[in-house]
């Protein structure tokens, strides 16, 4: 069951491989999450060192949270893998040009997993390209169903 979709990052990129990964939360982010209050949209995800974090995800915490704990809404929060996908993916990033975008946050079996993505940029004539076929698509099921 998907919560979050970036839709904005199959504009930009081509997605090559996708994974899926686990996520540290704190119990308020996980509230906020499953109340829709989350935004992947800008995020990025970085590998430093050994390990993948996330960046920019915004979660909005909710106002019956707790009042002594400060929430930090953007925070880095670490992702999780297994060793040899982190290194494959690594490889991939150091040596091909690779990057690596958060594709879309979703439950599984109660979890929160974020998907992310292998990714390279698209040039400008890609993207309009791609707008090209989607307008066509667009039209063709439009008049498919006035034929009908």
């Amino acid at each position: 069951m998907s919560i979050i979709e970036n839709r904005k990052a199959t504009h930009d990129y081509f997605i090559e491989e996708r994974h899926e990964a686990g996520m540290v939360l704190e119990g308020w982010e996980v509230k906020a999450i499953r109340a829709g209050r989350a935004n992947i949209k800008e995020s990025y995800v970085v590998i430093r060192g050994e390990e993948i974090f996330l960046f920019g995800m915004h979660i909005t915490p909710l106002t019956t949270a707790s009042s002594h704990v400060h929430h930090d809404p953007t925070r880095t929060r670490k992702l999780l893998l297994h060793k040899k996908e982190i290194a494959r993916l690594i490889g991939k990033v150091e040596r091909a040009g690779y990057t690596l975008v958060p594709l879309d946050m979703h439950f599984k079996q109660g979890r929160i997993k974020l998907e992310i993505g292998l990714a390279k940029g698209k040039k400008l004539h890609d993207k309009r390209e791609d707008e090209k076929k989607k307008d066509w698509e667009r039209e063709k099921q439009r008049l498919m169903r006035v034929k009908v």
